[in-house]
């Protein structure tokens, strides 16, 4: 094993003391931190993403954080490009990656070191103009006819992954499913050592989500979206889709009142994080530390340096 290329990973659902165990574990081992949050990347975004303060951070360097304005599109693959730079950099400097976050796809992706087709832009400006003038049935028709298994895989109004296989197709002549074929056999770039954090009772993580949503109104999260709003983020952007900010931006246009639209957040929470619990339980190799009813984050800082330990780090 290259134990230049070992990284270790704090995954788990939203709320389930993913910051703080992290920044914990870089105290400990000489280690800088990687975030793996998909809204976290968006400058402007720090209270509803739960972006660690410099209180939080200990001091501890922090990566992938306010990279992005809100409203510009941040793909998976630039995610990787540029967080696997950060990785490279800290390993070429001696010290240990620490990646945490909940964004599933984010790191598993980073971990793959996923070669993602290239994206000239060309190829999809002329793809859109197609589904304008002749409707995306055409197009569908078209991927059936040049990759009948992604088609498949695809519902007819799914315009934005249709355009996606056939941009890939036109870029560089492979199908998306070939190529998506070929670089998952491809050897993973690094040697993920992965603690998963989560609640023991389903209740209590829930419990948890609740309180940290209302914490989040007391910091001031509706002043936060009014701000972003008012600096001219457009409400459909992908960042303004995040969970707390479409709801709270819905309450301020005075479409729902603020106390459904909190209400709301913390229901959509809740279905997150199982979607969260869902992914990272497949994800094989996690090491679980689970919670009582609340967080002991000393036992699992114990728990977790006698884990890496096992592996010399």
């Amino acid at each position: 094993m290259d134990q230049q290329k070992n990284i270790v990973v704090v995954c788990g659902p939203t709320a389930s003391g993913k910051t703080a165990l992290g920044a914990a574990l870089a105290l400990a081992h000489g280690g800088e931190v990687v975030s793996a949050d998909s809204m976290q990347i968006y400058r402007g975004m720090d209270i509803g993403t739960a972006k660690p303060t410099a209180e939080e951070m200990t001091g501890v360097p922090h990566h992938m954080l306010d990279i992005a304005v809100p409203g510009e599109d941040y793909s998976v693959a630039r995610y990787v490009q540029e967080a696997a730079a950060q990785v490279e950099n800290i390993l070429s400097r001696g010290r240990l990656p620490i990646v945490v976050g909940g964004t599933g796809l984010y790191i598993d992706n980073l971990v793959a070191g996923r070669e993602f087709a290239p994206f000239s832009g060309l190829w999809r400006r002329r793809l859109q103009d197609r589904a304008r003038e002749e409707g995306i049935e055409a197009l569908y028709a078209q991927l059936r006819s040049v990759d009948p298994e992604r088609a498949a895989r695809l519902h007819l109004h799914d315009e934005k992954r249709i355009l996606r296989a056939l941009e890939v197709w036109y870029e560089t002549g492979e199908t998306i499913t070939d190529h998506d074929r070929r670089t998952r056999n491809l050897p993973p770039r690094y040697h993920a050592l992965r603690l998963g954090l989560d609640f023991l009772r389903r209740e209590d993580l829930w419990a948890h989500i609740d309180r940290r949503v209302d914490q989040m109104m007391a910091q001031g999260l509706a002043e936060e979206v009014r701000a972003l709003l008012e600096a001219g983020v457009p409400p459909s952007c992908t960042a303004m889709q995040a969970i707390g900010y479409k709801e709270l931006a819905a309450a301020l246009r005075g479409e729902v009142p603020l106390e459904a639209a909190v209400e709301e957040v913390k229901l959509r929470s809740r279905q997150y994080a199982k979607r969260q619990r869902t992914w990272f339980r497949r994800t094989p190799g996690v090491r679980w530390l689970y919670w009582g009813a609340s967080p002991d984050f000393e036992r699992a800082r114990q728990e977790a340096t006698a884990y890496l330990g096992e592996f010399g780090l």
